[in-house]
């Protein structure tokens, strides 16, 4: 995958956020597209590896769309100005966690957990982190994990949500809305051949957070 490449699409795109000139440079979009499908295939395979219960996953069912819904938005501009992919068991569409890839040129990391899950979810994985406050600490300040990531990250509440006391030993994973770890990469360190294998590295430091969300989804 040519990041240099995908980089100055999204800037003149950025720059000019209309049809006329996304149709104008569609064939550099087409060629870029491709090139990402196979990059986020070729990343599948490797999850695969450390992570099997990904199953069978396609590439094609994990990328965003370029196009934005725009319905209900102020903003009208029509494309989305970064390319995406969840790899999760069964697809973007599925609600299970899994591992994230972003990349525009202002912004560029890879993430995992669960981000705004459901407040069906959400009260679940609560649950599961009051009875399981030990567990899920250790996987909260692994060592490996704060060394990529610094902290679990994710918005949290000003006070503690209904049904749990301030003085709970979990309150503080309690509080938040979404358990996600992040890790961020420069342009310069995307655009090397090693991005590949210390975006699996930190994907692979993802999944025991990704296991113990799923299995509230299971």
């Amino acid at each position: 995958m040519d990041f240099d490449a995908l980089a100055k699409f999204l800037k003149g795109l950025d720059a000019n956020n209309t049809k006329e000139w996304f149709d104008k440079n569609r064939s550099t979009y087409e060629a870029l597209r491709k090139d990402w499908i196979l990059y986020v295939q070729d990343l599948i395979s490797d999850i695969q590896g450390f992570d099997p219960l990904l199953g069978p996953l396609e590439a094609s069912k994990c990328i965003f769309r370029i196009n934005k819904d725009i319905r209900f938005s102020k903003d009208k501009s029509p494309y989305k100005t970064n390319f995406g992919a969840i790899m999760n068991r069964g697809g973007k569409k599925e609600m299970f966690s899994g591992y994230y890839i972003h990349f525009d040129p202002k912004e560029i990391f890879v993430a995992g957990g669960a981000y705004q899950p459901s407040s069906e979810l959400l009260a679940k994985l609560r649950q599961e982190i009051d009875y399981n406050y030990e567990e899920f600490h250790a996987i909260a300040t692994h060592k490996d994990s704060l060394k990529k990531f610094s902290q679990l990250g994710g918005e949290k509440l000003a006070r503690p949500p209904k049904g749990y006391e301030a003085d709970n030993l979990a309150i503080d994973y309690l509080k938040h809305k979404s358990f996600i770890w992040v890790q961020n990469f420069t342009l310069k360190e995307a655009s090397v051949p090693k991005f590949k294998n210390q975006a699996i590295a930190a994907f692979k430091s993802m999944k025991p957070l990704n296991d113990f969300i799923n299995r509230c989804i299971d």
